[in-house]
């Protein structure tokens, strides 16, 4: 970290650890709330273009810890991670992409965007993780986003009906790269 990152990547590492070490033993909610909050005030959001000299790039963990920075992407990515290094079972997260609308509901402007979901109860409608807004929010509260698909590293859901015969990795190639990135880094 601190050969590409410098001290500052160490520091906000060593803010990770400890947000993890600190919220083992928290309800679930509590830690959901801690790492959202967490990575929206130590990371900036930043476009890939400007950011990672790329059209569209999925950072791992440490990459946007190290950097400070990222899209929307990076942030439910590394928000995703945290939560299961707490322990929440894969099958509570999704990482979902959605069209945003962008400027009030009575816009016509959606631009492409990415949330993480938490679903306390297998039916129950998501709690949403959101770079953007600091607040976390259940779903039916979050009307300027229009879900398109989900996913996590065990499956796939279009329409809120999963594909069980379709392998996100095999589907989602930045997502099958940033998890061959994050298990080199020793996820």
């Amino acid at each position: 970290m601190q050969a590409h990152y410098g001290i500052g990547g160490v520091q906000k590492l060593h803010a990770w650890r400890k947000l993890l070490d600190d919220n083992q033993l928290q309800a679930e909610i509590d830690q959901v709330k801690r790492v959202n909050d967490f990575f929206n005030v130590y990371i900036r959001f930043e476009e890939d273009s400007v950011h990672w000299k790329k059209n569209d790039y999925w950072a791992t963990p440490l990459e946007t810890l190290g950097s400070g920075a990222g899209d929307c992407e990076d942030y439910t990515i590394a928000k995703y991670m945290s939560l299961l290094k707490l322990g929440i079972p894969t099958a509570r997260l999704r990482l979902i992409y959605v069209k945003a609308q962008i400027g009030g509901p009575s816009s016509h402007v959606f631009q492409a965007h990415m949330v993480l979901g938490y679903y306390p109860q297998p039916n129950a409608i998501p709690v949403i993780l959101d770079s953007l807004i600091t607040n976390i929010e259940t779903a039916d509260k979050r009307t300027d986003l229009h879900p398109v698909f989900s996913f996590n590293s065990d499956g796939l859901w279009v329409g809120g009906q999963a594909q069980p015969q379709i392998d996100p990795t095999a589907r989602l190639s930045r997502w099958r790269d940033v998890l061959m990135r994050m298990k080199q880094e020793g996820f």
